[in-house]
């Protein structure tokens, strides 16, 4: 059964053309035309990914991904959101929100689809379960979950991929760079303050366990296990 991608996009031409192009990559594709009825989708069909604009009417697309990213049915749905507003706050505010990845108009066809490409492997889980455990953190990759201290950690797909990635690379530096690449899969063509705006979720969620991942200095970031006491 094909993968279905919500496109949450109120001018005709622009869901057009990335209907058509998410079709022609073998997608189902449902529409909504303002954020209300976008969210209700969401809500009602959980879609493997979401296409979402800013600009919408009844809720805009900053409130349609803060709802949705506070639904436990939607929480962890890969979220694209597109918009004509390419300014670095505009951007930074949606991945603030839980936004995964941020596309300014005008755009690419076959980029945006290999963005949603990137966020639907990012999401599926790995082929063998495989459970890592640090300190009262436990990582469970087969299902995407994370708890810590035995309470689940709201986590969305790329901040759980972050996450592993650090862990499995626990001591050794990360640049910006090497993390868009691993975990985005872009080489360096998209701001590196993307990874910071999510580094800066993570450790949010992490509470007093966020001390573990460090920003090196001019380097990047890194994962320290607590030492036994």
């Amino acid at each position: 059964m094909p993968e279905t991608i919500l496109v949450i996009e109120d001018e005709t031409d622009v869901s057009d053309l990335i209907r058509y192009h998410l079709k022609k990559a073998k997608y189902r594709v449902i529409d909504a035309v303002d954020g209300l009825q976008g969210y209700t989708l969401a809500s009602e069909e959980r879609p493997d990914a979401i296409v979402l604009d800013v600009m919408l009417p009844k809720l805009n697309g900053f409130e349609v991904a803060k709802k949705l990213r506070a639904d436990a049915r939607t929480e962890s749905i890969p979220l694209l959101i597109l918009s004509a507003k390419g300014e670095s706050e505009s951007r930074i505010k949606g991945l603030e929100l839980g936004a995964d990845d941020y596309l300014p108009k005008p755009f690419s066809p076959r980029e945006l689809v290999l963005r949603i490409q990137a966020l639907l492997r990012r999401k599926r889980p790995a082929e063998s379960s495989e459970i890592t455990t640090v300190g009262s953190l436990v990582l469970d990759r087969n299902s995407l979950k994370v708890t810590l201290e035995g309470q689940r950690l709201d986590l969305t797909s790329t901040e759980f991929k972050l996450l592993s990635l650090l862990i499995s690379k626990e001591g050794s530096i990360q640049t910006r760079d090497e993390l868009l690449l691993e975990v985005w899969g872009y080489r360096s063509s998209v701001d590196t303050r993307t990874v910071d705006t999510h580094m800066r979720r993570l450790r949010e969620k992490l509470g007093e366990y966020a001390g573990h991942l460090e920003t090196v200095r001019g380097e990047g970031y890194r994962f320290m296990a607590p030492t036994a006491s």
